[in-house]
């Protein structure tokens, strides 16, 4: 079954259960993915599309996130944190921080990068490997803790 599927099905057994957060999360994802076709010209996303879409919306949520604990909002926190539970459900197992250090690492390697200006390149050779399965800003992170 597609992630694309799946998002569909679960929004009908949401609708079933009466779950408003739940439905609302996944009828937002789903919206996400059919603008996303539209915007693209493409029929249908494959699952590496569905994908992206769905990290698209993560990201959002996390930095909204970290706005509402600045700002003290622990309604709002809570309920980006809830909305973001539910869309981790369809992304691939997300990597821990050993791992994706583990992958910098190696890339470091490969690209044989020592300062800051390299990091273009180990970058572009580090994010197909993690795309989808690890945060954006902790593999910046990492790779600039590597680099001098």
């Amino acid at each position: 079954m597609s992630i694309k599927e799946q998002l569909t099905a679960d929004m009908k057994d949401a609708m079933k259960a009466h779950e408003k957060l739940r439905l609302s999360v996944i009828r937002s994802a789903r919206g996400a993915v059919r603008q996303a076709e539209i915007d693209g010209g493409h029929t249908e996303l494959d699952d590496q599309g569905v994908i992206a879409v769905l990290s698209k919306e993560v990201k959002m949520r996390r930095d909204s996130l970290e706005e509402f604990q600045k700002a003290g909002r622990q309604d709002l926190v809570d309920q980006t944190q809830a909305e973001l539970d539910v869309l981790m459900h369809y992304l691939p197992k997300q990597l821990s921080e050993a791992e994706v250090k583990s992958l910098v690492e190696e890339a470091v390697k490969a690209t044989g990068a020592q300062t800051m200006k390299d990091m273009g390149k180990v970058m572009g050779a580090l994010m197909p490997k993690v795309k989808g399965r690890a945060d954006g800003k902790m593999v910046n992170t990492l790779v600039r803790s590597l680099l001098h």
